[in-house]
């Protein structure tokens, strides 16, 4: 078993491919078993293709629908792969969707997911909700709201008769979050020049930013970013950020939640700010170069380059990347990478943090890539 997993691992180092037609069609009740990835929630057969398009590693998937009589694990999306980008198992599953990565077909990078989803419970993620007339206002609403990616709507014959006609409105990142950094020397890495922020935020404003200045507690989460101004990008992308931290030497990005006050400390190697809303926030981050850093995994595919000038721009050009890792001349590296430029991604589509069956409430995705086109 150890030495299949050496081989697997040498053949993805070594740039072993192969070549993957475009398959749009799905196969229903049909399950492709084994080879998983990861499991996400997905409420349908659509939108879990799309996550496996966007997954770095996944080339095809299975989806386990709402009907199945035969699975309980409804609304599970399965990403998979393999060396040989072919299922190494399939066969006949009622309820069960099969289907493979739309990447090789040129897809759009932000689809519009105009779906709503009856007796449908997008659970979890909430940050704010109103109370709407039905659920096409509800979807107005988020569509609207700068942080809002899906909502939940309780239309009027809910159960509960207090939160009849209440639309609970739902953030996942919708701009790279990376997963790993490490301080790896003659390894150089970057963004791809196309990095989007969301689209709202139009006019550039001037960056507010407090060196040597921890704010601690009120955290809503922490994440990984390579320097302060990406800290402030994340903070000013969570609706619920209303100041961070960033700790320098762990890369740490902390973003917080305390809007009726900020109590500073004096803190080396920390530094602290303010999200910029409703306006572009300093992007100076994207253009740079940042020497021996590594973003390890995520790669969705690697080539020899003559320069880290031109991996950035290989990055740029291709739709699918949204940062890089290059490996210069000096390299140590054992598998002899010198040269070797990795071009990386990771799901930005919105993922509901759980998808389950409920009565009398409707879910459904903002419109905004929808307005956009």
């Amino acid at each position: 078993m150890g030495t299949h997993f050496i081989l697997l691992g040498l053949l993805y180092l070594c740039g072993v491919g192969f070549s993957q037609d475009c398959k749009p069609q799905l196969l229903h009740n049909w399950d492709f078993p084994g080879s998983d990835i990861i499991s996400l929630y997905s409420p349908d057969v659509e939108h879990c293709q799309y996550l496996c398009t966007q997954h770095s590693s996944c080339l095809f998937f299975t989806f386990i629908g709402p009907d199945s009589t035969i699975d309980n694990r409804l609304f599970y999306c399965f990403l998979k792969s393999t060396p040989s980008g072919q299922p190494i198992n399939q066969g006949p599953k009622p309820g069960t969707t099969a289907g493979f990565s739309l990447r090789p077909c040129n897809p759009d990078p932000k689809p519009c997911l105009s779906k709503v989803y009856w007796n449908t419970d997008f659970t979890g993620a909430d940050y704010r909700a109103h109370f709407t007339p039905n659920y096409e206002e509800c979807q107005r609403v988020c569509t609207n709201d700068p942080g809002c990616q899906f909502f939940t709507f309780a239309n009027d014959i809910y159960g509960s008769e207090n939160i009849r006609y209440k639309c609970h409105l739902k953030f996942s990142w919708t701009i790279p979050v990376i997963p790993k950094i490490d301080v790896v020397n003659d390894i150089v890495s970057g963004f791809s020049q196309r990095y989007q922020t969301p689209q709202y935020l139009k006019p550039e404003c001037k960056s507010k930013l407090f060196p040597n200045i921890n704010y601690p507690g009120n955290d809503v989460t922490s994440l990984l970013a390579v320097s302060p101004e990406q800290c402030q990008t994340l903070c000013s992308a969570h609706p619920l950020c209303t100041y961070f931290s960033y700790t320098s030497n762990d890369f740490r990005c902390y973003l917080k939640n305390n809007p009726n006050e900020m109590v500073p400390r004096a803190a080396s190697g920390v530094t602290s700010g303010l999200p910029a809303r409703f306006c572009q926030p300093d992007n100076n981050w994207v253009k740079k170069i940042y020497e021996d850093i590594n973003f390890p995994s995520n790669d969705i595919r690697y080539f020899t380059a003559e320069d880290v000038h031109g991996c950035q721009r290989a990055c740029t050009a291709d739709p699918n990347c949204q940062y890089f890792s290059y490996h210069n001349e000096n390299c140590t590296s054992k598998y002899r990478m010198w040269r070797r430029c990795f071009l990386k991604r990771v799901i930005t589509l919105p993922v509901p943090p759980r998808v389950s069956k409920a009565i009398n409430l409707v879910s459904g995705f903002s419109l905004k890539n929808c307005h956009y086109k």
